[in-house]
């Protein structure tokens, strides 16, 4: 195949920044994905998979998880700007074949950032460096698969972790979990655990389920919509759709967010007459520009509001029959809520109390509320308490259980759910253990393993002697960066099942091996029975085949489900007794075995089948019922909590530009909030800069402070924007290093990039203070 020229790595020099935009989409969103796709990947490969993205038996995009209509009709074009990006990374026929890897010295790797490094192209056949060695060379499949069996039966089950990112699709991630517990390990640490994981912290304990209780049809139905600490207009946006739908049927939107995002102010959708040539649609009628880490104190002031609201007129506001028939607290709850604390709930917030007071009225006419969220609520330390906050109030009025009401958590990549409802976590239930053992004839470990925050301490402390990667880059998405890369280079053996090369395979350890891939869009053929589909969930509880049709850019490249079964067979031996073989040979014998460990799957291989896959079980939504441990709802009580920083600091959040997902960067312009050229830049409020004394575009370092330590992170450059006052904004994951190991989200562990304690100095050369910016 052709190879494209690669782009050229980033001069944050060349940073450009222009007024940020107030509508997203539009016809300039179909010419960007046009030419990103043209670029990488040609026509035929562009046009022939952009016509079976999102389509039904076609291929899951391989960005995000919002799902599709199971009642309507497809779009001809059912994909955003964002997946087609994302397509056209996976579909490029540039390559990192061996002599690109024998042109480039680690060392030399190492001092590129993440931009470079993912646009080199497609691994095209295994890779493996050894201690010493000065660069990556070509090995077999069968002397990869041998180094790994060395090196893990070398060990202890304990000190081996088995990290998967949220692409994996189904029947990979239940064969990858099979075998971190079939060495004897629960160390499953995965992306989950570092954005959504308190999400289910808060809702399994309170309605008996950790995923969304909403379906895209209740979007239908909904009066109120809620979309706080997110933007759909970058990380979702085929949800701008939905959302448009629902206004036009006259539900009401209100957006709550530290920043003004684009794709919530307008929406110009360019499949439409009004998108492609007219002004667009407005999608939030209300926005609540909240500081970061004001989402508990808001919600609790929506719940003492509401209660008054009862008290005036009985019965206009709290569903009785619903409380007293299926939760457990209300009383509790009601005597937490019956006061409240207006001057402590306005700093907290940045809101005014009419300003909360308004849009509390709008909950208490609503008779069908949905409130969304994502890792704007979920990244800080009291996000459990405010996630818990939320269901209280849809308690309250009844919203679970009837059409166009519930809760609707937002996942992040295509299948990021699936992973977890098919085993892997690093807790697993006795259920699911049992189930394995009497399915397989094997002894899974009972002890928990370790999450993804515990896995940067165990590399840390040098207990990690192998790491074994299914896709992702752990080394630039979790927190603590400097010490983790630290010790991930003191690990025995890494292993990563890639597609392209990424910064963790840079920072490797004294052994490394890059395993490659096929991607979602690839065909996986090489099969005794012929062609093999895949299944994904999506962020609604759908499960549906995607299948790949593209001609791999090698010959070399495995699927990931026979990378997994040969993995196992090369460590446990041929004669253990799960059927790794079979399982690699025909998809359908994982399905078989998925359908008699996993509720909710039964009939696996025919169902999935069906048009439009089939539907998870969900209690609250299907039932109203609620399967926690007293088999009622619960309601909980929270304190007051809020983020206060210190004097001369500021709050600071992590962010997505619009061309980038998680640490894949597609390119460098964030046209939404018109920053181009660079992404080493911390959003500031003008009026916060002049108060610190600081100029707008002024190079400094930015140092956080948590628990007496701090962390550093050079060569930033200020610009004033319009954010919530005494917060600042700054891009993931140039800012993890800012992240330490210990600031975390209490009971979900998960790390605190949207709760940062950060100052400026002016950038400095200092020998040994600076953390490497190509990163």
């Amino acid at each position: 195949m052709k190879r494209s020229a690669p782009v050229e790595d980033i001069n944050e020099d060349d940073l450009r920044v222009h007024e940020p935009k107030t509508s997203a989409a539009g016809v300039k969103a179909v010419l960007v994905a046009m030419d990103r796709g043209l670029s990488q990947a040609g026509v035929s490969r562009t046009v022939r998979s952009m016509l079976r993205v999102n389509q039904r038996h076609g291929v899951d995009c391989p960005g995000c998880a919002w799902p599709e209509s199971i009642t309507g009709a497809r779009k001809p074009a059912e994909f955003c700007e964002n997946g087609a990006k994302a397509l056209a990374e996976e579909n490029t026929t540039r390559t990192a074949d061996p002599a690109w890897w024998a042109a480039h010295p680690i060392d030399e790797l190492r001092g590129k950032t993440e931009y470079w490094l993912g646009n080199q192209g497609r691994i095209t056949e295994p890779m493996m460096i050894r201690e010493g060695e000065t660069h990556y060379a070509p090995v077999t499949w069968a002397e990869a698969f041998s180094t790994i069996a060395g090196h893990v039966n070398a060990t202890t089950p304990e000190r081996c972790v088995f990290y998967t990112s949220g692409r994996t699709a189904n029947e990979t991630a239940f064969l990858y979990q099979l075998l971190a517990r079939s060495i004897g390990t629960n160390n499953l640490p995965d992306c989950s655990n570092m954005c959504h994981e308190s999400s289910g912290t808060a809702m399994n304990p309170t309605i008996g389920i950790g995923k969304g209780t909403v379906s895209l049809e209740d979007f239908d139905h909904a009066e109120l919509i809620f979309v706080v600490g997110q933007n759909p207009g970058t990380n979702h946006p085929r949800m701008l759709s939905a959302l448009a739908d629902a206004r036009r049927r006259g539900a009401t939107v209100v957006a709550v967010n530290p920043l003004p995002e684009a794709g919530l102010l307008n929406f110009k959708d360019p499949q439409s007459l009004m998108g492609a040539v007219g002004n667009g649609e407005t999608i939030a009628d209300e926005f609540l520009q909240i500081k970061v880490g004001g989402d508990l104190a808001l919600f609790q002031a929506f719940g003492h509001l509401l209660l008054r609201e009862e008290e005036r007129v009985p019965g206009s506001v709290v569903d009785r029959a619903f409380v007293d028939a299926q939760t457990d607290g209300f009383e509790a709850y009601a005597e937490a809520r019956r006061g409240i604390d207006w001057d402590a709930t306005e700093e907290a917030t940045g809101l005014s109390r009419l300003e909360i007071a308004k849009i509390a009225g709008l909950l208490a006419k609503s008779k069908a509320t949905i409130v969304c969220w994502a890792l704007g609520l979920t990244q800080q330390p009291h996000s459990v308490n405010t996630l818990r906050e939320i269901i209280n109030l849809l308690l309250l009025q009844g919203n679970f259980g009837k059409p166009g009401a519930g809760a609707c958590p937002v996942r992040g990549h295509s299948n990021v759910q699936g992973d977890r409802t098919m085993g892997i976590w690093e807790k697993p239930s006795e259920r699911l253990l049992a189930a394995l053992d009497a399915e397989f004839g094997i002894a899974s470990p009972r002890a928990h393993g370790y999450d993804s925050t515990e896995t940067v301490k165990a590399f840390e402390d040098g207990d990690v002697d192998v790491f074994v990667s299914m896709g992702g880059n752990f080394s630039l998405a979790c927190s603590d960066t400097e010490a983790l890369e630290a010790g991930m280079r003191r690990a025995g053996l890494t292993v990563h099942i890639s597609t392209k090369p990424n910064r963790s395979h840079v920072v490797h350890g004294k052994t490394s091996i890059i395993l490659p891939t096929l991607g979602r869009t690839d065909r996986d053929d090489k099969h005794p029975g012929g062609p093999q589909f895949l299944s994904v969930e999506d962020s609604m509880s759908v499960v549906h085949t995607t299948q790949g049709r593209l001609a791999p850019v090698s010959d070399h490249l495995l699927a990931e489900p026979v990378i997994v079964a040969r993995m196992a067979r090369a460590v446990l031996g041929e004669d253990h007794p799960v059927d790794w073989k079979g399982m690699a040979e025909d998809y359908d014998a994982i399905r078989d075995h998925v359908s008699r460990v996993l509720p909710g799957f039964e009939d696996f291989n025919r169902r999935v089948r069906s048009k439009n896959g089939f539907v998870l079980p969900n209690p609250p939504r299907d039932t109203r019922t609620f399967a926690t441990d007293i088999g009622k709802a619960r309601f909980t009580v929270s304190p007051l909590e809020f983020l206060t920083p210190p004097e001369g600091h500021l709050v600071l959040q992590t962010l997505r530009s619009h061309d980038q997902y998680n640490t894949t960067f597609y390119g460098l312009d964030d046209r939404y909030r018109g920053i181009s050229g660079g992404r080493r830049v911390v959003l500031v409020h003008p009026e916060d800069l002049r108060a610190l004394g600081l100029a707008d575009r002024e190079l400094v370092d930015v140092i956080s402070t948590f628990g007496g330590t701090e962390r550093r992170a050079n060569r930033f450059r200020l610009v004033s924007y319009p954010t919530a006052r005494g917060c600042a904004a700054a891009y993931f994951p140039e800012a993890n290093a800012l992240v330490h190991r210990g600031l975390v989200a209490r009971e979900s562990n998960t790390p605190g990039y949207k709760a940062m304690m950060v100052r400026f100095v002016p950038h400095s050369q200092e020998p040994g203070s600076t953390f490497d910016e190509r990163r």
